[in-house]
């Protein structure tokens, strides 16, 4: 399965280098055999919540402007892109408005290209319909198409993938996301499936109906998030949106934007490559 076209929609594409592993520890294939007790999903309410894990006042800290946030994000990728040498960048976590409009944002700060692997695989499969039908009929050769996009991916440099849970479900795809550096975008159940009854597109992605009940969303997803969890926590890194309101002192999760997740994922990204500099400096010969 080629994805060679859709690289083609950016002239330059074929100029992209090819990548060796960010990190080289190895994924054990039992990793996925740890059982995982299931949380509830009902959030305490924020404020509590913060003040219960940091002793942070939720009420103290002022927002800052959006202008203002851009101008850090782009300073900030300005900052870590020559330690960064290209390393693409895959966001892991539950398919949701925020991760895809984090994706965006990231590489346009970083200059790098991006893309959605779930969307690959359905131009792949020839649309999103026929991908339906390829993973009622034919599971198997699904993951098997996911992990070729991945293969292709991985094998390039200067990409911000949004990565379907596919990537997190099998040790193959989990070696693969190696070769960047993922970080797991953590965004409440609750929240996705808010999202997701108030734009009804994404819902046949589910296999629910477009008038699927809140509760009905609610619970398929918490299902999905509960069999990917533990992939997601392979992850390099992790930004939580719950825990990143709390240290910015909102009240509301819905208070915290796409440029607040893009700064933080930003500067996991240069603690990341910080430490991969030291490894390095630390291996070389007297």
């Amino acid at each position: 399965m080629e994805i060679t076209r859709s690289f083609l929609l950016h002239s330059s594409c074929s100029e992209l280098p090819i990548r060796t592993p960010f990190r080289h520890s190895q994924v054990a294939a039992s990793s996925f055999s740890i059982p995982i007790t299931p949380r509830t999903h009902i959030r305490k309410p924020l404020a509590a919540s913060c003040s219960a894990s940091d002793g942070g006042d939720s009420s103290s800290a002022a927002k800052v402007s959006v202008a203002d946030l851009s101008s850090a994000v782009k300073n900030k990728a300005m900052d870590i892109t020559p330690e960064l040498k290209g390393t693409s960048i895959f966001l892991v976590g539950m398919k949701s408005s925020m991760k895809t409009s984090l994706g965006k944002l990231l590489a346009n700060a970083l200059r790098y290209y991006y893309f959605d692997s779930d969307s690959l695989v359905e131009e792949a499969a020839g649309g999103e319909s026929a991908a339906k039908s390829l993973r009622v009929a034919d599971i198997n050769g699904f993951r098997e198409s996911e992990t070729e996009v991945l293969k292709q991916l991985s094998s390039m440099g200067r990409l911000v993938v949004c990565a379907g849970d596919g990537a997190v479900q099998s040790s193959t795809n989990l070696a693969l996301l190696r070769y960047g550096i993922s970080i797991w975008i953590d965004v409440p159940v609750d929240l996705v499936a808010s999202g997701m009854v108030e734009d009804q597109s994404q819902l046949p992605a589910l296999n629910l109906s477009a008038s699927a009940s809140y509760q009905e969303v609610l619970t398929h997803l918490s299902t999905s998030y509960e069999e990917a969890r533990g992939g997601y926590e392979t992850a390099d890194a992790t930004v939580s949106v719950e825990e990143l309101a709390c240290q910015l002192g909102y009240d509301d999760l819905g208070d915290v934007t796409t440029e607040n997740m893009a700064l933080e994922v930003l500067k996991e990204i240069e603690k990341l490559t910080r430490v991969k500099k030291m490894m390095e400096a630390a291996a070389r010969p007297f």
